[in-house]
């Protein structure tokens, strides 16, 4: 399947619906805190109303289908990966586990023998 993608160019209509999504999110947010003596309702409508209207705009605009566009092809490409058995992360998971427990006393080692070297034999700090 052959996916040509092709460029276009903003035009000064989506260039509006764009800045009216700016100004629907500020005016949203400003409406939040300038009606706090309303009470909580009011401002929590406000808020979702005005960000659900932002929404609304910014998914008509070129922006937002091309947005669309790409979580339609990102849940496409999810549904294809394999994901592991719960036998598996588990395994894998020890694994790990084990992993660093190996690493963390080989460092532990390296580190003691480095310092009985240094300050043991080599400056005969420690008697």
């Amino acid at each position: 399947m052959t996916n040509s993608q092709v460029e276009t160019v903003n035009t000064g209509a989506d260039n509006a619906k764009l800045a009216a999504v700016a100004v629907l999110v500020i005016a949203s947010v400003a409406g939040f805190y300038l009606l706090g003596k309303q009470g909580a309702l009011v401002q929590w409508a406000a808020l979702l109303v005005g960000l659900s209207a932002a929404v609304g705009v910014f998914l008509i605009s070129e922006t937002g289908r091309q947005f669309i566009a790409f979580a339609k092809d990102a849940w496409r490409e999810v549904k294809k990966v394999v994901w592991p058995t719960r036998k598996e992360t588990l395994q894998m998971t020890a694994y790990v586990f084990a992993f660093v427990v190996v690493m963390a006393l080989f460092l532990w080692f390296t580190d003691k023998t480095l310092e009985w070297v240094l300050y043991d034999l080599i400056l005969g700090w420690r008697k």
